[in-house]
């Protein structure tokens, strides 16, 4: 059975795929190309899935207590009326059409990789598409919050060990990712995979009151314990 932990890389989609002990890296352009593989039985990604009308979703909310300071690297989910907006300026102008409050060009940033994965993902996937955030992961690999930015020298020592905790070959895989691919995306990737793990191992506890948007697709994040 084959898994993959997906992470956003410069544009594209890293992923890293695990099939029985072997764990192989794709780079790809769309979500659909991953998506679409059925071989892969489960996909954890680092992006939001399932999106409100308004508002925060309760499960973005929970993340960032849970992270404490890292909780920043949390970005709220946009609304749904956001992803037919081509510019930062248009989505500013739909979010005041609507009373809402506005947001950052930084969280308008990840619009097209929400769409990219919203325009694939179907209420029927509840199983297969879970949506993490490495955070998360990392916090639990290691027993607590890591403090450290990810991109700074402690912050990716702390993931590695977090990491080597769970497979002692973390090295080697990072000497075999796509060339131009940062280290801290391989890392973050990976541990979505381990999320994969988990989830096809039964292990679904996530956070979010059990919301679902308008495409009844869930407002969640795993991993919760």
């Amino acid at each position: 059975m084959a898994l993959a932990g997906v992470d956003g890389c410069r544009g594209q989609w890293l992923a890293a795929v695990g099939d029985g002990p072997e764990v192989s890296w794709r780079l790809v352009p769309t979500f659909a190309a991953l998506y679409d593989d059925r071989a892969l039985a489960v996909i954890a990604i680092d992006v939001p899935i399932g999106l409100p009308d308004a508002g925060r979703r309760a499960c973005d909310v929970a993340a960032r207590a849970r992270l404490g300071r890292r909780g920043t690297s949390v970005f709220a989910a946009p609304v749904r009326a956001v992803l037919s907006c081509a510019t930062y300026a248009e989505a500013r102008e739909v979010l005041a059409s609507l009373g809402g409050a506005s947001m950052s060009a930084q969280a308008f940033g990840i619009v097209k990789a929400v769409r990219d994965v919203d325009q694939c993902v179907q209420s029927s996937d509840d199983d297969r598409v879970v949506e993490t955030h490495p955070e998360l992961a990392f916090q639990l690999l290691s027993g607590a919050p890591l403090l450290a930015a990810k991109k700074t020298t402690s912050g990716l020592a702390a993931r590695l060990r977090a990491l080597s905790g769970w497979r002692n070959d973390v090295l080697e895989l990072l000497e075999r990712v796509p060339r131009g691919v940062p280290v801290d995306d391989a890392l973050d990737a990976l541990a979505c995979l381990w999320v994969a793990e988990r989830w096809a191992r039964g292990e679904r506890l996530t956070l979010g009151d059990g919301q679902r948007d308008v495409r009844n697709l869930p407002m969640r994040i795993a991993p919760i314990a």
